[in-house]
Parts: structure tokens; C-alpha cells; sequence
């Protein structure tokens, strides 16, 4: 499972002033559990995930990914977790077999082991077709399901999508959503971001809403429905974010 407490991130801008990409996060995702990072782009959804992953460290704060420190016990990290982002690194001279047995050999995943896991997602994924093409020749869709395969050939526990069907057509979108289910039913605990709310509402168990670095708010779309009075998860969100902007103007009124 995921466990994140009060975790912020801070960056130096060049001007010398300091942006709060992420402002005091605490969340948790359980084994069998599908919890979205929901929020419109530049939210802090993506910084938040680089950090769980090892890629960045925090400020202050701190996570655990299967009760291992990020910080002090970042080989144990990446070892329980499946990492997807959308900048992740493809080999592109290399045949999409080929570049799937090399991470596997870099898991320690024994060949037909590795081999077997392959096969098996590239049916779900529908990828036997392109398996001995170069990855060079792929589509983004492709692409993305070449990175899927590559993050989990380890079978890890947890998995991160950090906004896994953006820019993807409907066909390879439905592949990932419903690879995404079958991890969740596998005992997998999933988190994953997006500013999709229909995505959100088809997918989460839980819905963590950030806006700005901060946490809006925190529970099953029922919940955040009878919390705001809303049905509609466009309206829910917006209901949260004029909360926030409300407190915020409150402070400088005299």
C-alpha cells in the first residue's frame, strides 16, 4: 500500500522566489484499492508522483510504498512499484521484445518468467502484432503500452499511472483503463492522476482532489457528492476550489 504524510515540494523559480508545487499531501491507497490524484494540469499531481517513485525528493514530508521509506529505502521502493509516466525513456533501435526481455534481466525477472508476463500482457493490450517491430516505428499509442509492460514486468505490488490514457485514441485509452481494472481486481493497489472526470468516476475508489499543491478533498465520488451537494464531478471540484479561493480571500479582508 501507499502511505503519504504531509508531503511537500518546493522549487527556486529564477526570480529567487519559491513555488510550493506540492503543500503538506497525506494520503493513502490500499492493497485492491483505486485511488485517483484528481486536478486540472499543474495541480501538483505529477511532482507528487515523481516523488513516490524515488525520481524526486521531497521537501518535508515524508511516504512509504509497502511500509519501505522513499527516502532512506528507495531500492526496496522501486522494487515493489510499477511506474508509468509520460515522459518514460524507449529504446527506440531496439524491437519491442527485445526492449521488454532487457528489463525484465534488469528485475532480475528470470527469461521465461519474463517471457511469459509478456505474452500474457501483450494480449491484454493488444500488442502481439507490433512484438518484433522497433520501437521507432510505433504510434504514441503503442508506445504507451510498451511502457506499461516495461513498469510492471517486475509483478510489483503497487502501480503508479500518472495520467495514462492522455493523448491516446479511444481504442488503445480502453485497453490501458481496463488493464488498469484487472490490476485493481488482481490486488493491486493503484493510484493514478488525471484531470478527466469522467475517467475519475469510472475508475477510483477513492478521489483525492488537488488544486495548487493542496488537498481539496478526500473520498468515494458518494461522499464528495453528499459533502458539496453536487452530482455532477465538474461541479463537485469546482464547488471545492471557490471553498479554497473563499479562505484565502477571507485572510486579507480587514
Amino acid at each position: 500500500m501507499i502511505e503519504v504524510s504531509n508531503l511537500t515540494k518546493e522549487f527556486k523559480q529564477k526570480n529567487g522566489e519559491i513555488q510550493r508545487a506540492v503543500n503538506n499531501l497525506s494520503f493513502n491507497a490500499g492493497d485492491g484499492e483505486s485511488v485517483c490524484l484528481l486536478g486540472v494540469n499543474g495541480a501538483g499531481k505529477t511532482t507528487a508522483m515523481r516523488i513516490l517513485s524515488t525520481v524526486l525528493q521531497p521537501t518535508s514530508g515524508t511516504a512509504t510504498i509497502q511500509g519501505y521509506d522513499i527516502q532512506n529505502e528507495g531500492q526496496k521502493v522501486r522494487e515493489n512499484l510499477g511506474f508509468l509516466s509520460g515522459d518514460t525513456g524507449l529504446y527506440n533501435r531496439l524491437r519491442v521484445i527485445e526492449f521488454l526481455r532487457y528489463f525484465g534481466d534488469l528485475y532480475d525477472v528470470p527469461r521465461g518468467l519474463a517471457d511469459h508476463r509478456i505474452k500474457e500482457m501483450a494480449k491484454l493490450l493488444d500488442m502481439e502484432s507490433f512484438l518484433d517491430k522497433k520501437i521507432e516505428f510505433l504510434s504514441t499509442g503503442m508506445k504507451q503500452k510498451v511502457s506499461i509492460v516495461r513498469s510492471i514486468i517486475h509483478d510489483p505490488p503497487v502501480m503508479i499511472f500518472d495520467e495514462p490514457t492522455s493523448g491516446l485514441d479511444i481504442l488503445t485509452a480502453r485497453n490501458i483503463v481496463s488493464f488498469m481494472r484487472k490490476s485493481r481486481q488482481d490486488g493491486k493497489c493503484v493510484l493514478f492522476s488525471t484531470h478527466i472526470m469522467r475517467e475519475a468516476e469510472r475508475l477510483a475508489d477513492r478521489i483525492v482532489m488537488i488544486h495548487k499543491g493542496l488537498k481539496l478533498a478526500e473520498g468515494s465520488l458518494e461522499e464528495l457528492q453528499d459533502i458539496s451537494s453536487n452530482t455532477d464531478l465538474d461541479d463537485i471540484f469546482i464547488y471545492f476550489v471557490n471553498q479554497v479561493e473563499e479562505e484565502e480571500i477571507a485572510q486579507y479582508e480587514f
